[in-house]
């Protein structure tokens, strides 16, 4: 009796409870409908995200949050593969702050790990970093990591880089899930890079060709050419991001190029630098028409003794102003230390606007040049004139003066006439002196000031065992008068040939300036200074020219060793010399 009145019970409880676990299926299904529709809602507002970034840096900052955010992971970056294929040219983060970067120090550039996508690009899931093959450990004050997910992105076919997430919250293992919508938001990613570059690019375009733009408009309008370099230096350091701009344009008679200009970091160092053609980064761009980069320019061997004039710079390329056998000059670009290198894709935009900058100079000079035969055309009607005209009239009057002078009986009277008779003369050679002035040519090329110092300095390296570093500043060629500057070369000869044969120096230096007021010329080496006591006629016959044109010759010894020779004179107003001949009375050089 008693057994028969619990079977019913038993019979009501066995499909409450299989109710009860069909309803918690149930809800559980609900659930995961739920989150997989939350998690598609993320997944389409991540992409719409993304998507609507057109400034690259933007684009890929907004990439590795949506990242983080899609798969729940505490840490996320974005690595680009650099134009090597193998290594990591930028790195951007989330999940670690500005003082832990710091710390840790410099990004990764794709070992380990990180490597392992670079050359296998597959999505790669890990349970813990440590036990993959390539896993070699992490640097001091890095954050601990275990769970790992990493998925390439490509753009066109080709990887651009690679999505990095780790440490999934929660202490949970990333599963199929999170690779498939990390997969699916890094196609979404490709789009939108592929979008943001192509943005970038046209911009870049529209940037060059108002760059162009403005300097043809400055040259035709009458410029002068060192306003129309600095504007191309100007304009082609701020499109490329550069810390520093260098032009250097040859120098007549020789094979060497001078810096005409330089603007940004460390730009002072640079100015009236001489560059030889073939020893450089511009002097390659220059004798092979053709752009010359380099990934870190203060350690190039193209670049002997340029470190300290680089420090704290690193990718360069200098591009010729011009193309093939017309070749004007290179401008130099650097960027700061550890900033991305020159890549192709900038380094075209780059030639073509120095191409087209050159056009606008040859243009620019040939204007001038019509303007200057122009003017010698005037020059040559004028002494034409003078002759034909004010001369033979003023002859014709002196002549019939001199006639007149024998009718005229009184003293006083007759001799006004000849003195007159003599005045007429000394016009007219006036008036021949002043048609020769008009019609005289300029100076032979490379008889200027610059060209000499160089050919001085490339003529003293076969005795020094290697080549003096030369730099000018100022108006050499203008400022200093002919005399003056057959002194300033025979002392620098002389003062190179001392360090050659008594300074058993490896590294010499040679700066020419002049304000407009003196002309100063320093001479310095690293050798063993001068000897308490030896010959000193090389410098009383340098001090005696300094004497002669009113200046001083005085010397230090740096605290590194070697000489510092400082030969200073003032520059006369008149342009003449304020004392002998070149040679004046001092004595024949020694050394």
């Amino acid at each position: 009796m008693g057994s028969s009145e619990e079977r019913p019970d038993a019979r009501v409880r066995l499909p409450q409870l299989r109710l009860d676990e069909l309803l918690e299926e149930l809800q559980a299904r609900l659930d995961a409908a739920r989150g997989t529709r939350d998690r598609v809602h993320s997944l389409l507002e991540a992409v719409l995200s993304v998507g609507r970034e057109l400034e690259l840096e933007q684009a890929l900052r907004s990439i590795v949050e949506a990242a983080a955010v899609l798969v729940d992971a505490r840490y996320a970056a974005l690595g680009v593969i650099g134009p090597d294929g193998k290594r990591l040219s930028a790195f951007h983060t989330v999940g670690v702050g500005d003082e832990q970067i710091a710390r840790i120090g410099p990004f990764p550039q794709g070992h380990g790990i990180l490597g392992e996508l670079i050359r296998h690009p597959e999505p790669l899931r890990l349970p813990r970093i440590s036990d993959h093959p390539a896993s070699y450990g992490f640097p001091p004050h890095h954050p601990p990591m275990n769970t790992f997910l990493g998925v390439p992105i490509r753009v066109r076919e080709q990887v651009f880089g690679n999505l990095y997430l780790t440490e999934k919250r929660g202490g949970a293992q990333f599963d199929e899930e999170d690779e498939s919508v990390l997969s699916t938001l890094a196609v979404a990613a490709g789009v939108a890079i592929d979008n943001a570059r192509l943005y970038e690019e046209s911009r870049l375009r529209e940037r060059w060709l108002r760059a162009n733009a403005e300097i043809t408009h400055s040259l035709m309008s009458g410029s002068g050419r060192g306003e129309a370099l600095g504007l191309i230096a100007e304009r082609a350091r701020e499109i490329t991001g550069a810390a520093l701009a260098v032009v250097a344009m040859p120098m007549e008679g020789t094979e060497s190029l001078t810096v005409e200009l330089a603007i940004g970091r460390n730009a002072a160092d640079h100015r009236g630098l001489v560059l030889p053609a073939g020893d450089t980064l511009v002097g390659r761009a220059f004798s092979t028409a053709a752009p010359v980069t380099s990934a870190d320019v203060a350690g190039d061997d193209r670049g002997p003794g340029a470190a300290p004039r680089f420090a704290g710079l690193g990718p360069a390329v200098a591009v010729p102003v011009g193309t093939g056998e017309s070749v004007r000059g290179v401008v130099l670009l650097v960027r700061e230390a550890g900033r991305a290198v020159f890549t192709g894709k900038e380094t075209e935009p780059l030639q073509a606007f120095a191409a087209q900058a050159a056009i606008a100079m040859e243009l620019a000079e040939r204007r001038r040049d019509a303007e200057q035969i122009a003017m010698l055309q005037d020059r040559d009607r004028i002494a034409r004139d003078l002759h034909d005209l004010a001369i033979q009239r003023l002859f014709a009057t002196g002549m019939t003066l001199q006639s007149a002078g024998r009718f005229i009986d009184h003293p006083q009277a007759a001799g006004r006439v000849a003195r007159a008779v003599d005045d007429l003369d000394e016009t007219i050679k006036i008036i021949r002196s002043t048609i020769f002035g008009l019609r005289s040519r300029e100076r032979e090329a490379g008889s200027g000031l610059r060209a000499r110092v160089v050919r001085v300095a490339g003529e003293a390296a076969a005795v020094l065992g290697f080549a003096p570093g030369v730099r000018m500043e100022g108006l050499v060629d203008t400022d200093v008068p002919g005399p003056v500057a057959d002194h300033v070369v025979a002392v620098l000869s002389e003062a190179l040939t001392n360090v050659a044969r008594h300074a058993r120096a490896s590294r010499a230096d040679v700066v020419l300036e002049t304000d407009g007021r003196e002309v100063r010329l320093t001479v310095s080496d690293n050798g063993v200074g001068l000897p308490p006591e030896g010959r000193r006629s090389g410098l009383r016959n340098m001090a005696e020219r300094a004497r002669q044109l009113g200046g001083k010759l005085g010397f230090t010894i740096p605290p590194g060793g070697g000489t510092t020779l400082l030969w200073r004179v003032p520059l006369p107003d008149d342009g003449t010399k304020p004392g002998d001949g070149p040679e004046g009375s001092a004595p024949a050089a020694a050394g």
